[in-house]
Parts: C-alpha cells; sequence; structure tokens
C-alpha cells in the first residue's frame, strides 16, 4: 500500500495568469518540502498542457530535497505517460480506473475522486491506489461542485475503505487539523496554497505535524 503525505497540492492552471506562474508555484512548493504535486489544466488543449506538464517536470525536480518529488496528473492517462509523471487522478466522469491502469500500468499511482459513499465502495473494489472524498468545505475550486460532504462524510469514507484517503474541497490552514482528526490521510489543497506557496506549504505541515 502506498503511503500519501499528509498536504497534496494541486496545482490549477486556471488560478494563474500564464505558465511561468504556475512553475514558480511549483518551485516554491518544493522548497517548502512539499514531495507530491498534482497539475490540474482544464483547458482541455493538449499541447499547451504537454507542454506545461514537462516544464513542470523538469523545474519542479531541479531544485527538490530528496525524497524525489511525485507529479500526478489530473485526468490524462495520455499526458501522463508522455510528460514521464507519476500518476493519474481521475474524476467520476473520466475514464474507469481499469482503463486507466491498463494505459499507465501497474508501478504508476492511480487516485479517484468519490463524493458518496456508493462511488467510494465501488472505487474502493477498483485498482486505484487511493482514494479522495470530497468537497468536504464549500469550494470556490470547480464551476460545479457537488454537494458537501462535510466532516462526516469524512468520517464514513474512512470507515468504508483501508486505502489511502484524500480530503479535498474548501480546505485550509483553519481546518486542516479538523479534517484529518476525521480519519483523511492527505489533504489536498488549492486556494490556501496561492498567495506566497512557500510560506503557506510550511504553515499547513506545523500543524500537520
Amino acid at each position: 500500500m502506498i503511503v500519501l503525505p499528509r498536504l497534496y497540492p494541486i496545482l490549477d492552471a486556471g488560478c494563474f495568469p500564464d505558465a511561468l506562474g504556475l512553475i514558480a508555484a511549483a518551485e516554491e512548493l518544493v522548497s517548502a518540502g512539499v514531495t507530491l504535486i498534482q497539475y490540474r489544466n482544464k483547458s482541455g488543449n493538449a499541447r499547451v498542457m504537454l507542454d506545461q506538464a514537462r516544464e513542470l517536470r523538469r523545474r519542479s525536480r531541479a531544485g527538490a530535497r530528496p525524497p524525489q518529488v511525485r507529479l500526478i496528473m489530473n485526468d490524462r492517462a495520455d499526458l501522463c505517460l508522455a510528460a514521464e509523471f507519476d500518476g493519474v487522478h481521475v474524476g467520476q466522469e473520466d475514464l474507469s480506473p481499469e482503463s486507466v491502469r491498463a494505459i499507465i500500468g501497474p508501478e504508476r499511482w492511480l487516485g479517484v475522486s468519490t463524493h458518496d459513499p456508493d462511488q467510494l465502495r465501488e472505487a474502493d473494489l477498483s485498482s486505484a491506489d487511493y482514494l479522495a472524498i470530497g468537497p468536504v468545505f464549500a469550494t470556490s475550486s470547480k464551476e460545479n461542485p457537488d454537494p458537501v460532504v462535510g466532516l462526516e462524510g469524512v468520517r464514513r469514507a474512512r470507515a468504508l475503505t483501508r486505502k489511502p484517503l484524500v480530503a479535498i474541497g474548501g480546505i485550509t490552514r483553519a481546518n486542516a487539523a479538523c479534517v484529518i482528526e476525521a480519519g483523511a490521510d492527505s489533504l489536498a489543497v488549492i486556494s490556501d496554497l496561492l498567495l506566497e506557496p512557500r510560506k503557506s506549504a510550511e504553515e499547513f505541515f506545523r500543524i500537520l505535524r
């Protein structure tokens, strides 16, 4: 079974004015000691996504402390392979976990987003390495978010799987500790790492010790 870091940063290209801003944020996160980053880009432009992903891989690993930073591609198994990323994270409307596994092979990590107990039970039976549950709190990172599951949703998810559990949705330094206490192994964070990424990540690490 894999071991996830407590902090699971997601860099969403839509949150940055350009690729340089995204890469700079990644470098700051790495300098703070982050060991896993998910790259998300919902633009649909595969060429742009691949160029950004390759640059993210090159720059984030250049200054990384051991262990090497693990990079996860959101949605796209094909781009994961092309960019030489370490894994893929898929949602309920993407390829099935088994279809993704057939593409990426057994070594790369596979994560699956879930939003209710039925989805989580189904994902738990798949070859996914870890499962995500959310949104835990209200979030502005998605245009049409699923219903909030709250801390009780995290507790319920924890009771339904032994796989590593990532909580996502509206997670900040102010509420991080209670989400871990509810049973999450790792916290996916987007918005609360945008301002001063290095300092913000370091504060998360202090809270999550």
